[in-house]
């Protein structure tokens, strides 16, 4: 079995992801969820469900120096939803939290990853996210973002259909080892 390391942060997709857990499970994926601490807290009441669902612990902070590993060895990862901060975070190197923290590192391992942002048009329209996205690119991130991937609505608009979570799903299954 595969392990997919599923990192999100506070976008309202996040608020759908015990589907995507068992989306990828069903692909045969053995899913380790780390969350942004804001996410985290938009789903404190779920998180005992979450970790039954997938069998670990949620992490939403770094371990202490010396603590042994709650997760298995990634195998593939997928950031998503990846917001604004964390994917000008990602980009800068600035890592703050444990899954920009984690992401930037499998960059330098070598994992496979994936992001889908999500972030509505007056954020896209920032100078600095379109030039983080393509720092993600050129370091060998997959980032669905823009025509196939996710595409950014008006703020205060929900997207027709839902976060793209298949195009990731998907992506992640083309990169998996």
């Amino acid at each position: 079995m595969k392990t997919l390391y599923l990192l999100g942060s506070a976008a309202p997709p996040v608020l759908d992801i015990a589907t995507v857990i068992e989306k990828a499970q069903v692909r045969g994926y053995d899913v380790c969820l780390g969350l942004t601490p804001s996410a985290a807290r938009w789903l404190a009441p779920r998180l005992t469900e979450l970790e039954r669902l997938t069998g670990h612990p949620v992490r939403s902070a770094y371990k202490s120096p010396g603590a042994h590993d709650v997760w298995p060895p990634a195998d593939v990862v997928l950031f998503a939803p990846a917001t604004f901060n964390s994917v000008n975070s990602w980009a800068l190197g600035l890592t703050s939290s444990f899954v920009v923290g984690f992401a930037a590192e499998a960059i330098g391992k070598g994992i496979p990853l994936v992001a889908m942002p999500c972030v509505n048009s007056a954020y896209a329209r920032h100078r600095a996210f379109g030039r983080s996205v393509a720092e993600l690119r050129e370091m060998g991130v997959t980032v669905l973002y823009g025509p196939g991937g996710f595409e950014p609505n008006r703020p205060g608009e929900r997207r027709p259909g839902g976060f793209p979570w298949q195009l990731a799903l998907d992506a992640v299954d083309a990169l998996a080892p």
